[in-house]
């Protein structure tokens, strides 16, 4: 999709878009974006949840404009960014975060509901991708993708293999475009919060297998989600993940990687200095907590 329609107004001001803008860190920032002089379009597969955040940018009178948009839908994402380009003219900033977490053993999770995590976390990415990139390719100046992972992108957890295994694609994903794109002026950046204080949770999906007590990992599993739970309540607020976000775009010289969150570093670290089996031995004790 190339196109070059727009106002010169809209030609000159830098546009981005958010997949995933109705909570969390695709909401605070879609909201620093506008505030910095962003045209900036929130986009949400139900804009309906954005409600206050349309609210916010009216007040403030921000540049920020709600827009459909589902990760899941070639017709959906097509629609949306030929509206983006048709009203501004370019696309200078792309911020992937729309996503969700599926919990359960790997046993027990159906193949049809690890292939819906890879649609939303995984191929959702690679679909907006691939229709902006002719857009940024073509416009001149460039652009700036911006994939949200996570920590899990590069230390795994037990109980959510799906969506680690998500994380990890999209790491790959994100390092291998890197070298094809530079040469065109297209920057990407890998954001890798840990534990998120948001509607994560509340947004996850636990599959009815998962929940079974005669499961042979029901224990596991409510350890396991007890404590992602209590960490997600006590974590890293979506604003500080959105101000890495917003202030690597507008550094100029971007670093590809970005952690954000003590938790994060402190595993990290952990990771690094220890064997796979101490590693291990450190998750284990830290879930039967």
């Amino acid at each position: 999709m190339v196109l070059n329609k727009g106002t010169k107004e809209g030609a000159r001001q830098k546009v981005a878009i958010v997949t995933g803008s109705s909570s969390g860190i695709g909401y605070a920032t879609s909201l620093l974006l506008a505030r910095k002089g962003f045209y900036t379009y929130a986009s949400a597969r139900n804009i309906d949840k954005s409600a206050s955040l349309g609210s916010i940018a009216n007040t403030e009178r921000l540049p920020l404009k709600l827009i459909q948009l589902d990760v899941t839908d070639d017709s959906s994402i097509k629609a949306a960014l030929e509206k983006i380009v048709l009203e501004k003219g370019r696309i200078d900033v792309l911020v992937n975060n729309a996503g969700y977490g599926l919990f359960g053993a790997f046993e027990d999770l159906t193949l049809d509901e690890i292939k819906a995590q890879f649609e939303t976390n995984f191929f959702g990415v690679i679909r907006v991708i691939q229709h902006v990139l002719p857009t940024m390719r073509t416009q001149g100046g460039g652009g700036i993708i911006v994939n949200v992972s996570s920590i899990n992108g590069r230390v795994a957890f037990p109980v959510i293999s799906a969506y680690v295994s998500t994380k990890f694609a999209t790491e790959g994903l994100s390092e291998s475009i890197a070298y094809e794109l530079g040469p065109f002026g297209i920057k990407v950046i890998l954001i890798e919060p840990g534990a998120i204080g948001s509607n994560f949770m509340k947004g996850s999906v636990l599959p009815k297998r998962a929940l079974d007590p005669q499961s042979p990992y029901s224990e596991l599993v409510k350890k396991v989600s007890a404590k992602i739970g209590s960490d997600h309540k006590n974590a890293t607020q979506p604003e500080e993940v959105a101000k890495t976000i917003v202030d690597a775009i507008l550094s100029g010289k971007p670093e590809f990687r970005y952690v954000v969150g003590s938790d994060a570093i402190s595993l990290l670290e952990a990771r690094k200095n220890m064997s796979f089996s101490e590693f291990q031995k450190m998750i284990t004790q830290n879930v039967k907590q």
